[in-house]
């Protein structure tokens, strides 16, 4: 049977795409002066959390200098400081930092992944490189059995996660939507917390708290559905 491990050491080894391919190596070997005298990963990144989750978080891709440097999903960006803060406040970090691969973060109930794992010029990945990786989130949503609400952070993971569950018509994306997947299974939409939409408070952390208080509720309640009343 595979297993996240086997399947993660797939993904860090994937050269697939080689534009993606070509950039974060490129980021890798020139590194942003204030990571200079750091070792950037430099390889596709997998998903990252507790294989037991209920809610699974979806982004669009790791940041160049961010995941694309730590190894780590969400790791070392302003995006990802946000993201572990709103999962420290809702119980389902350890800790409110993302530092590093070894920093001792643990998820519970919750695993984060992304619709692409290369950092993609511009945050910008092609519908070719999205349908490239568009397997890998497959197969790890495969092996979250326990899976029941999809938090997809930005329009891009929305898509790609209707396209997965073959959502038709496709429910349009806003922020704290909610869109039934299956009889057991909800999508719920967030701003990504990306600088563009934090600094402009387009996304609060009061908005970013309620979609990860809501996303408990229905993981909570029978099959991750409103319950009734």
């Amino acid at each position: 049977m595979e297993t996240l491990a086997a399947l993660a050491a797939e993904i860090e080894a994937c050269r697939a795409c080689p534009r993606l391919v070509a950039w974060r190596e490129r980021v890798a070997a020139e590194r942003r002066a204030a990571f200079a005298d750091q070792e950037y990963w430099g390889r596709p990144i997998a998903g990252f959390g507790d294989p037991r989750a209920r809610v699974v978080i979806v982004g669009l891709a790791p940041a160049a200098h961010g995941a694309n440097r730590t190894g780590r999903i969400f790791t070392g960006d302003r995006s990802g400081d946000w993201l572990f803060r709103a999962l420290h406040r809702a119980g389902m970090a350890s800790q409110p930092t993302s530092a590093h691969r070894d920093d001792g973060l643990r998820l519970r109930d919750a695993f984060i992944t992304a619709a692409v794992r290369c950092p993609p010029p511009a945050n910008r990945p092609t519908p070719a490189e999205r349908d490239a990786c568009a397997p890998f989130l497959a197969r790890e949503l495969a092996l979250l059995p326990r899976a029941r609400v999809f938090v997809a952070l930005g329009a891009f993971a929305h898509v790609a996660v209707a396209r997965h569950f073959g959502l038709r018509p496709r429910p349009r994306f806003g922020h704290a939507a909610e869109a039934p997947l299956d009889g057991e299974r909800v999508l719920l939409d967030s701003y990504h917390p990306s600088q563009q939409n934090t600094f402009t408070r387009v996304l609060t952390e009061e908005m970013f708290d309620a979609v990860f208080r809501r996303a408990r509720e229905l993981a909570d309640t029978s099959g991750g559905r409103r319950s009734a009343g």
